[in-house]
């Protein structure tokens, strides 16, 4: 298994036929996309995690919903949610556009540092989002925000 992972890896214009030769190789490939760039060529068979800014990123504009469209079955969305209204937005825009009736997964990540887990668990609790998974950076909470190499 391979995955592209950034910065913004569709920055970079040999993104795209690294990602076929991978496959052609016999790779299983995953992407890690900010989702402010096309999806237009990634192909189908490659596993595509892609966020979705929310409003209090700084970055809320910068998704491109054309990339729905082009995401499969097989992949996932991210949300980073900081803030109670990022979390609304996600859960939002996660019902809007029946996302986990769509793809592989949905998932919620607090913000290491700025949101409270407890809380936005209780919140996709109290919003019946059974069906979002909760993820949150391990690594920051066992090592710290500033570790490296982990």
């Amino acid at each position: 298994m391979v995955e592209l992972t950034g910065g913004e890896p569709l920055l970079q214009k040999e993104s795209i036929p690294l990602l076929r030769r991978l496959l052609d190789e016999g790779y299983r490939v995953m992407l890690e996309t900010s989702g402010e760039r096309s999806l237009d060529g990634v192909p189908d068979a490659v596993i595509k995690i892609v966020d979705v800014k929310c409003p209090d990123s700084g970055e809320a504009d910068t998704f491109r919903l054309e990339n729905l469209d082009a995401m499969a079955a097989h992949d996932q969305l991210k949300f980073v949610v900081g803030t109670r209204r990022d979390y609304e937005f996600a859960r939002d825009f996660t019902r809007e556009h029946r996302l986990t009736e769509r793809f592989a997964a949905v998932i919620f990540s607090p913000v290491h540092g700025e949101a409270d887990l407890a809380e936005t668990a209780a919140w996709m609790l109290q919003d019946g989002l059974d069906d979002v998974r909760f993820g949150s950076q391990l690594h920051k909470q066992i090592w710290g925000a500033e570790a490296t190499g982990v």
